[in-house]
């Protein structure tokens, strides 16, 4: 990547789809491939997938396409997913629970150190082995194991007052799950999971498909 390059958001959201179809090259004991049949694999075009690419340095080799452990292994540089990091949830209900157990059972490189709650009744029991703690004490908790990522699974109502907490404790990311956009500090990454958004858009394509047109 060149020095000082800026890389669109678009462009960072299909790297991991890259990485996950090459994952599946690998245990299929597929070496090498070409854009074009990486195209067709994958639903972008070749020329979007070397362009992509190529703001990285590339990768490929005339004539011979992409080495597809190598370039698994560049992307997952690229994302940083050789690093390891250190994870706290805000919110025990189903959401929490679920995202729990999705990170500790498929995730390697990211720990949930913590899950933190307001409801008393839960408080003292833990979710797949990660201990559920009092609210109030999340700051500390976060400063003290020098968390990397907080993840938001609280209502609307009391998700910025969350991210707040999780900012001023010194998280470099916020993983939010609540149905808000959140104002955050420069410094602090942030990804937005409307999951109404996704099913909304999903409803779209059906109708599209089927000429349905509603009101």
């Amino acid at each position: 990547m060149k020095k000082g390059a800026k890389i669109s958001n678009a462009v960072i959201r299909r790297l991991p789809r890259y990485r996950r179809y090459l994952g599946e090259l690998q245990k299929k004991g597929v070496d090498k491939i070409s854009s074009s049949e990486f195209s067709k694999l994958i639903g972008y075009t070749a020329s979007q997938i070397r362009q992509d690419l190529n703001n990285f340095g590339g990768f490929g080799q005339q004539g011979y396409g992409y080495n597809v452990k190598d370039l698994y292994g560049e992307i997952s540089g690229i994302l940083g997913l050789k690093n390891k990091y250190k994870l706290v949830i805000v919110g025990a209900g189903n959401l929490g629970h679920a995202i729990t157990n999705y990170i500790g059972n498929f995730r390697s490189g990211f720990a949930v150190e913590g899950i933190f709650e307001v409801n008393r009744d839960m408080i003292g029991r833990d979710l797949n082995g990660v201990p559920i703690l009092n609210n109030d004490e999340m700051v500390e908790f976060i400063e003290h194991h020098k968390i990397d990522i907080g993840i938001i699974c609280t209502g609307e109502e009391s998700a910025q007052e969350v991210a707040d907490k999780l900012c001023f404790a010194g998280v470099k990311g916020i993983w939010n799950f609540a149905p808000v956009d959140l104002e955050l500090p420069g410094h602090v990454a942030v990804e937005n999971v409307h999951l109404s958004d996704s099913l909304y858009s999903l409803v779209y394509h059906i109708n599209k498909k089927d000429n349905i047109i509603t009101q």
